[in-house]
């Protein structure tokens, strides 16, 4: 007998104006769009089922914040079909960019086609935690097809899978993010554990850049705020050329209440990790562009 997957609660839908006055030109790297479903059916095979969170919804959440552009990160709930993705690319009037999921039926001509749509990144799930198994052949594989576009390569790996695949990351031939700030328990020494350290090194390289993105789980897992604060000043003070930020919305696998963070709250949370206003500009503004808004 099949099980069904876990409804997700639906995001906090009054976002708090934000203390933060975000610069002209913002981006906010990580955001998904579920459905709706009657247009943009979800997949048969999901880790969760989540109410409509439309794009017209989110554009809503990104004018209270403050955000200009974004990148659009194709959600679990609709697999592989990118149809959600490149609509709300083209709704967005070219404020947005797409990031797709890791297919291995792509080919370059759907690759040329996607570029055309407006996507600019691809993303390799590979948290064990989610079912997920690394292949090194998919890796190689999707690296080739994005190289000649330049696309970046998002992960979403977990911390202590940063240590073996260093010398993958490292050397591949496209820009690679880590997404989740390496998913790295900072219960597990801080930032003087190994995987932060190896993290930090790879940042250094210039080829690797770290998303600041999903907060709210590690303060989840009982991880104090400070501390949090204390793994990104440390990324920014070791490359801060090197970092983004997100919000997440609408913030999957949430599926208790009081659980849900408000989009406002994550955005303010950037006047601690960069109290700096010119960082702050790095991190929302030049280094997105950079990653994203290439031809």
């Amino acid at each position: 007998m099949s099980t069904m997957p876990p409804v997700n609660f639906p995001p906090d839908p009054n976002p708090k104006t934000p203390k933060l006055k975000a610069p002209p030109g913002s981006w906010d790297t990580h955001f998904h769009v579920w459905g709706p479903p009657q247009l943009f059916p979800y997949a048969e095979k999901r880790n969760h089922t989540p109410p409509a969170a439309p794009v017209e919804h989110y554009i809503q959440v990104a004018r209270v914040l403050g955000l200009e552009r974004g990148v659009m990160v194709q959600p679990n709930a609709h697999g592989t079909d990118t149809r959600v993705t490149l609509d709300a690319i083209q709704k967005s009037g070219g404020r947005f960019r797409g990031m797709i999921r890791s297919d291995p039926g792509l080919t370059p001509a759907e690759m040329k086609r996607l570029h055309a749509g407006g996507v600019r990144g691809l993303r390799m799930a590979l948290r064990s935690g989610d079912g997920h198994v690394f292949e090194p052949t998919m890796f190689h594989k999707m690296a080739g097809l994005m190289a000649p576009h330049n696309w970046p390569l998002d992960l979403q790996i977990d911390g202590d899978a940063i240590i073996p695949l260093t010398p993958l990351i490292a050397g591949a031939p496209v820009p690679v993010i880590v997404d989740t700030f390496g998913y790295i328990d900072y219960r597990r020494g801080g930032v003087d554990q190994p995987a932060f350290r190896a993290m930090v090194k790879l940042l250094e390289t210039g080829k690797v850049w770290v998303k600041l993105h999903g907060a709210n789980r590690f303060l989840d897992w009982g991880i104090p705020f400070a501390d949090i604060v204390k793994m990104a000043r440390t990324y920014i003070a070791a490359a801060p050329d090197q970092i983004i930020w997100g919000t997440d919305w609408p913030h999957t696998s949430i599926y208790e209440p009081g659980k849900m963070p408000n989009d406002g709250d994550l955005l303010d949370m950037l006047l601690d990790y960069a109290p700096d206003e010119a960082l702050r500009h790095k991190i929302l503004v030049d280094t997105p562009v950079k990653l994203f808004d290439q031809d």
